[in-house]
């Protein structure tokens, strides 16, 4: 485990994100909290990196409306399976929306996405980034994770790949640390 006090928050539907999140999290030796458990915003506020991520919905962060969609889609479907928070508040955007300044911070950003140009499918990291840099964070990296189909499997090796990242994270993190000692 690492020393770093680093936490991961996700929204995950279909358990692709749930899952680079965890490997994520094992790589970086730290939490992982589904954005419906995260209590409130006090576990960023007291984390050394915050890494939060989710699912590429409609070119961008999932939307309390495109959640509710993809659950009802999957539901009818009957073959796919959802995650049991999935369509629960608050998701990732209003946590966001809710999360306090603080100046210096550090995060990172990931999602899960088509394995697609960017163009085509959009990037979700890149909106976390954006409303984390706008309270104060200082994004370390971003990331996206692939997957073969909006419901999954994830691309092989993405789960190495994220483990791999989160070490990396703690890394940066870690020589942060050092060059301002």
């Amino acid at each position: 485990m690492s020393s770093t006090n680093a936490i991961v928050v996700y929204e995950s539907i279909y358990g692709n994100t749930r899952a680079v999140a965890e490997a994520i999290a094992q790589g970086l030796g730290c939490t992982v909290l589904e954005v419906q458990k995260a209590p409130g915003v006090d576990v960023a506020v007291q984390a050394d990196l915050l890494v939060v991520g989710g699912p590429t919905h409609m070119h961008g962060l999932a939307t309390a409306r495109s959640r509710q969609m993809a659950v009802a889609a999957a539901h009818e479907d009957g073959d796919t399976s959802v995650e049991p928070l999935a369509a629960e508040e608050p998701g990732l955007r209003q946590w966001l929306r809710d999360l306090p300044q603080r100046s210096g911070a550090r995060a990172a950003a990931f999602d899960t996405r088509l394995d697609k140009s960017p163009w085509m499918t959009g990037v979700a990291a890149r909106g976390i980034a954006r409303r984390m840099r706008s309270r104060g964070y200082e994004v370390l990296a971003c990331e996206s994770f692939l997957v073969r189909d909006s419901e999954g499997p994830r691309e092989e090796g993405e789960l190495e790949r994220a483990h791999t990242w989160g070490s990396h994270l703690a890394e940066l993190l870690s020589g942060a640390a050092r060059a301002t000692a």
